[in-house]
C-alpha cells in the first residue's frame, strides 16, 4: 500500500513501531483512502503535503512520518545508486586499470555493466567462489605409495617463516581452502611446505614433487601465446580480468582430499581446493574453462590462458556486449 520507505526522524530513545501493510495487487494509483477507523486506532495525523505523519500514543509532539514524494523518493534512490556505485569504485575497482585513452563516457558505461553484474565479483564477505561440477580427481599409477616418500616431517623455517606460515594457513582456512586434520585421524600422506620470498613478500608453497611422479598425467591442450597474439591482432578494445585464486576455486574429491595433506610446524593440515603445484593442474582448469566457455571461445573474440581472462573486440560498445555475455554466466 506504502511504496516509499518509512522513515523514523526520531533518536533520542528505541522506539518499537508496529506498522501493519494492507497489499493490493495491480495498484497503480498514487493516492488511497483512509477510513476514520484506521486513523483513530493508529492516530495517524494527514495534516502533511510532502509527509505524512503519525504519532505513538499520547506523545502528539512526537511525530514520525514516511515520504510521500516522488521527487524526493527518487533523490533518494539516486543518491543510494551514487553510494553504491562510488563503494564499488574504492572497494572492487581499486586495483583495476582503465586506458587513458578511454573517454569519460566509456569509463561511464564500463563501470556501469560492472556494478550491474557486481555479484560476480569477489567480496570480504564471499572472496571465494566454489566452482560444482568440475570436481578435481587425482588418479596414481600405483595401488600403495611408497611410505618414506610421503611422510615427510615439516620443514625447518625461521621464526620469520613461521609466523608467515600460520597467517597462509589462517587465510586459506578462512577461504575454506584448508581444514586442520584432526587428532584421530589416520594420516598415511604428509608434503611438506616452504615459505618462498619475492621484494618481501612471502608465498606458501607445497613441495608436491614425489606425489607429482606417481599422478597419472593429464594431456589437455594450454592455449600457445602465438595463437593468443593473433587472436588478438585485429583488437582495438580489450577488458583483461583475472580469477581471484583460480585454482582454488575447484573442489577436490575425498579421495584426492587425503592425498594433499601438508605438515606444517603447526600442525597437519588437508586441502579442500585444488592446491598450486600439483601435476595436471593447469590441465583441469583449462579444460572447465573451455567447458563451460565453449562457443564463447569458438567465436575468436573470448580468450582464457589458466585463469587469466580476455574479452576483445573492434569497438567499445560490441566489446561492453561480449563482456556482458560472460559475466552474465
Amino acid at each position: 500500500m506504502i511504496g516509499s520507505k518509512l522513515i523514523l526522524p526520531h533518536h533520542s530513545q528505541f522506539v518499537r513501531v508496529k506498522v501493519e501493510f494492507v497489499l493490493m495487487d495491480n495498484c497503480s494509483s498514487n493516492h488511497f483512502i483512509l477510513g476514520n477507523y484506521y486513523l483513530s486506532a493508529y492516530s495517524i495525523d494527514i495534516s502533511g503535503e510532502e509527509y505524512r505523519y503519525f504519532t505513538i500514543g499520547d506523545k502528539e509532539r512526537q511525530k514520525f512520518g514516511f515520504l510521500n514524494n516522488k521527487k524526493q523518493i527518487t533523490g533518494i534512490m539516486n543518491e543510494e545508486k551514487i553510494q553504491e556505485k562510488d563503494f564499488f569504485i574504492d572497494e572492487q575497482l581499486k586495483n583495476a586499470e582503465f586506458n587513458q585513452e578511454l573517454t569519460e563516457k566509456m569509463k561511464e558505461e564500463l563501470i556501469d555493466l560492472l556494478i550491474k553484474y557486481k555479484n560476480a565479483f569477489a567480496t570480504d564477505k564471499e572472496p571465494l567462489g566454489s566452482i560444482i561440477g568440475h570436481e578435481v580427481h587425482i588418479i596414481l599409477n600405483v595401488e600403495k605409495l611408497y611410505p618414506p616418500l610421503f611422510r615427510r616431517p615439516a620443514n625447518q623455517a625461521s621464526p620469520r617463516g613461521r609466523a608467515s606460515l600460520e597467517v597462509h594457513i589462517e587465510e586459506l582456512m578462512n577461504l575454506g581452502v584448508l581444514r586442520k586434520v584432526g587428532h584421530n585421524e589416520q594420516v598415511k600422506v604428509t608434503t611438506l611446505v616452504i615459505i618462498a620470498w619475492h621484494n618481501g613478500i612471502s608465498r606458501m608453497e607445497g613441495d608436491f614433487r614425489d606425489l607429482n611422479t606417481y599422478i597419472i598425467p593429464d594431456r589437455y591442450p594450454i592455449p600457445r601465446s602465438h595463437e593468443t597474439l593473433t587472436q588478438l591482432s585485429r583488437a582495438k578494445f580489450i577488458r583483461a580480468m583475472d580469477s581471484l585464486e583460480g585454482f582454488h576455486q575447484k573442489v577436490l574429491t575425498e579421495n584426492s582430499k587425503r592425498l594433499l595433506r601438508i605438515i606444517v610446524h603447526c600442525g597437519t593440515f588437508e586441502y579442500l581446493r585444488m592446491p598450486f603445484g600439483i601435476n595436471n593442474a593447469p590441465s583441469h582448469y583449462q579444460r572447465m574453462i573451455n567447458t563451460i566457455f565453449p562457443e564463447e571461445l569458438s567465436e575468436g573474440w573470448f580468450i582464457i590462458y589458466i585463469d587469466d581472462i580476455i574479452v576483445c573486440s573492434e569497438t567499445c560498445k560490441s566489446c561492453l556486449t561480449k563482456l556482458e555475455r560472460i559475466l552474465k554466466m
